[in-house]
């Protein structure tokens, strides 16, 4: 009874209101109904102590998802699994998991220093409905966050930025890491063309797994620790934020897998920079603008993409101007050159810009890998400290490193067989990729211990090789010796029958002293 007669006092109340509010914009004046709505505003800003910002999901002319919304999303992901009572599962562009937000209409509270805030996910459907292209006319979202006056310095100038910061860092973290690689010139402008294409990165390669020593690895694992957490002393020291890394060694000792251990410690992406695809300085410039921030850009063999070291050109430009001169050079050979030329006009000066000009400090948090296996090929001015920062040996493989695979392949940290592998392993060079190739078992019936005895052939095997290869290079080396000093003794003969030619032209000896010599020359078995 007392309810019904509540909702009877209410409902007409409402009614009474709505009458009053018709009355009120049907019969009073613009201009005085505009001012009453002025000061009410007002005086609804004195009385109410809070502030409310809005935050839409759409922003722009054109209606560009806001990125500021996108940050607030992902930061306010924690407090909608454990606060809100309505959640919307939703996956993100580019990321690799679930995404739990809060649904329309819900609210969650939040505190920073002591100031108690409080977000909510509102939706606002049009009147209207017409077709378009954009979402104009749909219903639009938004996140709505409400606070106490005293505390606006607070949340405008500190709250909302670390909000931005922490949605970033989320997002960065959920994100789905990628592999780029360089599209052709012609491919980069058109519907849905971009300059590099993707996959997803997905090498399960770490410092864990790497065959190396672990001294070695812990030294490279701070080195980039270091550098992630260097932004600010960076800024202080006046350089671009970013590290070069050389990676060289011969073929099979892990340079490629280095990467990809460095790409998951750092949960960074990877660009592999084919340089045989761009065509000058300039394309390579645009190339590096359109890379991102926390990401790995690689040119690997880079001794093999172009020919950019000094003495190479140098040798090059000589042997041009000696054809020219002569004019004897082959035109076929020249033609080829010149589809060379065409084809890459990357220069040493545009690789060097690439690295360490000003274009290089575009964005930031970069790091730039070359790898080789001829470091001597390179030109000094390329892998200098500045440019390269460290320099990365990758070697064969040591015992230390042996023992990672052994536990990566065959899940043994230690057999009676170790201390044979020790010691060949110290005579022999063997790289980390033909160790594991013995290693991994090839049927169900290999055990462990069959498939280190294989191994311990193979050192064998490569140690003979070895042997017969040096005593190869040996008999060669004095075989081409013994050539050379004939060949000394057949110029100093040729030399002694010249000095006689001209003294007999010139008069200058005596026929006695000829003869002489004549029959020296023939002793030494030479005749005119």
């Amino acid at each position: 009874m007392i309810m019904r007669d509540l909702l009877m006092h209410l409902s007409s109340a409402v009614g009474g209101l709505m009458i009053i509010m018709t009355l009120f914009r049907d019969h009073f004046p613009p201009h005085l109904r505009d001012l009453l709505e002025k000061y009410t505003s007002k005086l609804v800003r004195l009385l109410y102590p809070y502030i409310q910002i809005t935050f839409p999901e759409y922003t722009g002319e054109r209606l560009k998802k806001s990125d500021v919304y996108t940050a607030i999303q992902n930061y306010l992901t924690e407090k909608a699994t454990t606060g809100a009572k309505k959640l919307k599962a939703d996956t993100l562009k580019d990321s690799q998991s679930l995404i739990l937000s809060m649904d329309d209409n819900e609210e969650v509270t939040d505190e920073f220093q002591g100031a108690k805030l409080w977000w909510s996910s509102n939706k606002i459907i049009p009147k209207s409905m017409s077709m378009s292209f954009y979402p104009a006319s749909e219903e639009r979202r938004l996140y709505r966050l409400v606070f106490h006056k005293h505390h606006r310095d607070l949340i405008t100038g500190t709250y909302i930025k670390h909000v931005m910061n922490e949605g970033k860092a989320i997002a960065l973290k959920n994100r789905q890491r990628k592999l780029f690689t360089n599209n052709p010139s012609n491919n980069w402008y058109g519907y849905k063309l971009t300059k590099w294409s993707h996959v997803v990165f997905e090498h399960p390669a770490t410092f864990d797994t790497l065959a190396m020593e672990p001294k070695k690895k812990q030294e490279i694992m701070s080195d980039l620790k270091k550098f992630s957490e260097g932004k600010e002393y960076y800024k202080k020291i006046g350089k671009a934020w970013k590290r070069g890394y050389l990676l060289y060694g011969p073929p099979g000792t892990g340079k490629s897998t280095m990467i990809a251990a460095m790409a998951n410690f750092m949960n960074y992406d990877v660009y592999d920079l084919e340089l045989t695809a761009v065509k000058d300085n300039s394309e390579l410039r645009k190339l590096l603008i359109d890379t991102s921030s926390k990401s790995i850009i690689v040119i690997e063999d880079i001794d093999c993409s172009l020919d950019l070291t000094g003495q190479r050109k140098k040798a090059k430009k000589k042997k041009d101007d000696d054809e020219d001169d002569e004019g004897k050079g082959d035109p076929a050979k020249k033609m080829k050159e010149e589809e060379e030329t065409k084809a890459s006009k990357v220069t040493l000066s545009g690789l060097l810009n690439f690295i360490d000009g000003i274009w290089s400090a575009c964005g930031g948090e970069r790091i730039i890998i070359f790898t080789t296996n001829f470091i001597d090929k390179l030109d000094p001015a390329l892998i200098r400290r500045g440019r390269m920062d460290k320099h990365i040996e990758m070697s064969y493989c040591c015992f230390e490193a042996f023992k990672v695979l052994a536990n990566n392949y065959l899940d043994v940290e230690s057999h009676t067989l170790f201390g044979t592998i020790e010691a060949m392993l110290k005579e022999t060079n063997m790289t980390p990729a033909d160790v594991a190739e013995n290693l991994m078992p090839k049927s169900s019936t290999e055990t462990p211990e069959t498939c280190l005895r294989s191994l311990i052939k193979a050192l064998e095997e490569a140690k003979e090789e070895t042997a017969k290869k040096k005593a190869e290079e040996e008999e060669e080396e004095a075989k081409k010796k013994a050539e050379e000093e004939e060949k000394a003794k057949e110029s100093e003969a040729k030399d002694a029958v010249n000095s006689i030619k001209e003294a007999k032209e010139n008069g200058v000896v005596a026929n006695g002293k000829l003869e002489e010599e004549k029959v020296n020359v023939k002793e030494n078995g030479v005749a005119n």
